[in-house]
């Protein structure tokens, strides 16, 4: 066989410029950065009212926005299903995904959905139609753990990312990362300050009830608790509990949702499982004895308790015994909201009471179908009156994989109280 001739030279070079340039196009439209909105097409929903029970069974862990909507989260992306008391998951009604970016936290405020991205990118949501609201740089997460299949962390717990609400003025969204914390408009996006110091220096624990960002400072010397105004960013107070360690846990108690708007805080060496409590307002924390104990809750400045099967309500600041009940056998409080207290019995029923006077706001067994009540609570959540719990196997432990450590495929169970 003679050689090719100089014309079949040239478009055998041709065809394998474009194949390769075809191969390129490929490899750039499936890996190249992509942000992709589909926005919703129908009505917003009217807030339904559904009687106490559970409404809904999950695969994944939920956010309940404006009391209308549910919205989860993926490694790319999240996205929101109505109405809020179906009983399982269906078809988004809106999405919103980003790539190669990982998503690491969701936080809903009224109808405004702030999500967090591995890039440090900040992106909110127009909750009632799936539109981009703003879009900003911010500072990366300093931790990034592995979420579980049901992004429970990523939805109910994000990491450095709250609300603080100023006496006056709009509402502030806080973005804690390595050694930097930003505060931003919560409206537009617009940033209003920013602190910058070496990584591990300062951070961020949460946002209390009146308009401060509480973090914890670790510049130099012993920790310090420190409270700085949400709109400006200047520190307003630093403080040391007395007697404290040099390296603290701060715990807030007592919070709006997440842990925004708190009330109290509890304050812990590091592997001291107890610590000591303490209200927030105006000024320097009040100390609170009726904190003490993990196993206790704040709703305004009232503590809710358990101790050898007695739930009881007391005054935050004195301890006195504001009422007592002793007919609910051993129970487990698994999360507490404004106006509601929510404990789970030996039998899996979830009762929910009144922290202002113990009365049963309402009380039901939290099962669904045949999965039965042989389970263990996982991470649960609350907020307007619903419940979100994880279901696990009796046995499970925090070290299993997946598998051995949820009851079934669908283990979130969605409850109106």
């Amino acid at each position: 066989m003679g050689k090719p001739s100089g014309r079949r030279r040239i478009v055998v070079a041709l065809a394998a410029m474009l194949a390769v340039g075809a191969a390129t196009a490929v490899v750039y439209r499936v890996l190249a950065p992509a942000e992709v909105s589909t926005v919703a097409r129908g009505s917003y929903p009217a807030a339904p009212n559904p009687g106490p029970g559970v409404i809904g069974r999950l695969p994944v862990a939920s956010l309940v926005v404006d009391g209308r909507l549910r919205v989860y989260a993926g490694a790319r992306q999240v996205y929101a299903d109505q109405p809020v008391d179906r009983r399982y998951r269906v078809t988004p009604y809106w999405a919103y995904r980003r790539w190669p970016a990982r998503l690491d936290g969701v936080l809903a405020d009224g109808t405004t959905v702030v999500t967090r991205w591995s890039d440090g990118k900040l992106v909110a949501l127009d909750a009632r139609t799936g539109r981009v609201a703003w879009r900003t740089d911010g500072p990366a997460a300093a931790e990034r753990p592995e979420p579980r299949r049901t992004y429970a962390a990523t939805v109910w717990d994000p990491a450095g990312l709250y609300v603080a609400r100023p006496a006056a003025g709009r509402g502030v969204l806080v973005a804690a990362g390595a050694g930097q914390l930003d505060g931003y408009d919560l409206t537009d996006g617009r940033r209003l300050w920013r602190v910058d110091q070496e990584r591990g220096c300062v951070g961020a624990a949460g946002t209390t009830a009146t308009g401060e960002v509480l973090g914890l400072v670790a510049c130099a010397g012993p920790e310090t608790v420190e409270f700085r105004d949400a709109a400006t960013g200047a520190v307003r107070t630093r403080w040391r509990p007395p007697s404290a360690p040099d390296e603290l846990v701060v715990t807030p108690v007592g919070c709006r949702e997440g842990r925004s708007g708190c009330r109290g805080l509890r304050i812990s060496g590091r592997g001291d499982g107890n610590g000591r409590g303490w209200l927030v307002g105006a000024g320097a924390p009040v100390a609170a004895p009726a904190l003490d104990g993990t196993d206790t809750v704040l709703d305004g400045e009232r503590a809710v308790g358990t101790s050898a099967g007695v739930v009881t309500g007391r005054s935050a600041r004195g301890g006195e015994e504001l009422w007592r009940r002793a007919d609910l056998g051993p129970v487990r409080i698994i999360a507490a909201e404004p106006g509601r207290v929510h404990l789970l019995t030996e039998r899996n029923d979830l009762v929910t009471l009144d922290p202002a006077t113990g009365a049963e706001r309402s009380r039901f067994p939290l099962e669904i179908g045949q999965d039965g009540l042989g389970w263990q609570p996982g991470r649960a959540y609350a907020t307007g009156g619903y419940l979100a719990v994880e279901r696990a196997r009796e046995r499970a432990t925090a070290d299993d994989d997946d598998q051995a450590y949820f009851l079934t495929s669908e283990p979130v169970l969605l409850a109106a109280t």
